[in-house]
C-alpha cells in the first residue's frame, strides 16, 4: 500500500503543476483549477507521515520536489524547441505549459517549506498527544496550507495582483478539501495494518500463508 499512496502522492503534485495556469471561480473566488487535487496532497502527506515517520515523510517530500523540479526544466525544454512546421499549437502550448520562471520558483519554494512544516507539526502533534487522527491532520494542514498560500502568492503575484484575497481563497478551498478528505486518516491506517498482520501471519504459517512443511 505505501508504493501506491507515495506514486499517488507525486502524481497529484505533478498534476497539480500542470494544471495550475487555469485560474476558476469557487464560491465567488478565483483560485488556480489545480488548488482541489493539491489541497489533497497535504492529508496524503499525513498518511506517509503515519506510516514511515517524519523521516520517511521528509524523503518523500524531496524526491517529490526533485520530480516536480525535472518536470519544471523538461517542460522550459519542450516549449524551447523548435516545433514541426505541421504543428499549430507552439503558442497554446507555450501558454498552458511554460510558467514564467517567477511563477515557477514560487511554487517549487512554497511546496517545499510547506511540506517540510506540515510533516513536522503531524510527527509533534504524533509524540506529544497521540490521540485524535483526525486533529493532527487538520492542525498540520491548517498551518503548512496557510503557509503554501502566503508564500506562493507573494512570491508569484506581489505587486502585481492583491495577495490578501488571493491567500484567503486559496486557504478557504484547501482547507474545505482538507475537512472533506479527513476521513482517509483513517481508512488507509486501517488498511495498512489489516495488510501487515497479512504479511505477519504469512510468515508464521497462519491461515494467509503455507504452514511449515505442509500444504497452503
Amino acid at each position: 500500500m505505501i508504493v501506491l499512496l507515495i506514486a499517488v502522492y507525486v502524481a497529484c503534485e505533478l498534476i497539480a503543476n500542470v494544471t495550475a495556469s487555469k485560474p476558476v471561480a469557487v464560491w465567488g473566488m478565483v483560485v488556480p483549477a489545480a488548488v482541489f487535487i493539491y489541497a489533497l496532497t497535504f492529508t496524503l502527506l499525513d498518511l506517509v507521515n503515519e506510516i514511515m515517520g517524519k523521516g520517511g515523510a521528509r524523503k518523500v517530500i524531496y524526491a517529490s520536489m526533485g520530480a516536480n523540479v525535472l518536470l519544471a526544466v523538461y517542460v522550459q525544454f519542450a516549449v524551447a524547441l523548435p516545433p514541426a512546421d505541421f504543428y499549430q499549437g507552439q503558442d497554446a502550448f507555450a501558454t498552458v505549459l511554460g510558467s514564467t520562471p517567477r511563477i515557477v520558483f514560487a511554487s517549487l519554494a512554497a511546496y517545499l517549506i510547506s511540506s517540510l512544516i506540515d510533516a513536522e507539526v503531524f510527527a509533534w502533534w504524533k509524540q506529544q498527544v497521540g490521540r485524535f487522527r483526525w486533529a493532527r491532520v487538520l492542525l498540520s494542514n491548517a498551518i503548512s496550507t496557510l503557509v503554501d498560500s502566503a508564500i506562493f502568492v507573494s512570491l508569484a503575484f506581489w505587486g502585481t495582483l492583491p495577495v490578501l484575497p488571493l491567500v484567503q481563497g486559496q486557504y478557504a478551498v484547501k482547507m474545505a478539501v482538507t475537512i472533506v478528505s479527513l476521513p482517509l486518516i483513517y481508512l488507509a491506517r486501517e488498511s495498512w495494518f489489516n495488510g501487515r498482520a497479512e504479511v505477519v501471519l504469512a510468515g508464521a504459517g497462519g491461515p494467509a500463508g503455507r504452514m511449515p512443511g505442509g500444504a497452503p
